[in-house]
């Protein structure tokens, strides 16, 4: 079984990389639409529509106009995501997704950092570089 450490990740707005990335997440989920009838002594279901969404911590760059520029509030963007870094063989996340949110905080003691909030617009893939 193949561990991987969190610093080899990056994640790209189509093919061009997210500077200062910090951490990011991404969660998959599916509906389900219940089946039960009289008579069934137990509830049962059916899947149904999938969907996923997620977030991107970074330090905040203003000079990255091609990565953290293109997350503005309502763009939808192609994303990928590389947990385990984006050499060849390696896996990867992507499709299409909205960005809902931007924080930006700062204190005197800390950098500015960025947190990004997407919705994904479809389904999600699984490739390998």
């Amino acid at each position: 079984m193949a561990t991987h450490a969190g610093s080899e990740g990056t994640v790209k707005v189509g093919s061009n990389a997210i500077a200062e990335i910090r951490s990011f997440s991404i969660e998959e989920t599916a509906d389900t639409i219940e089946d039960t009838s009289m008579g069934d002594s137990a509830r049962t279901y059916k899947p149904s529509l999938t969907s996923f969404s997620g977030s991107i911590d970074v330090f905040w760059d203003e000079s990255d106009t091609t990565g953290q520029g293109a997350l503005t509030i309502g763009a939808e963007v192609t994303l990928n995501l590389y947990p385990e870094g984006d050499t060849t063989g390696d896996t990867y996340l992507g499709g299409s997704a909205i960005v809902t949110g931007r924080s930006v905080s700062s204190s005197f003691d800390g950098l500015v950092e960025m947190s990004i909030s997407v919705q994904g617009n479809g389904a999600l893939t699984q490739t390998t570089v």
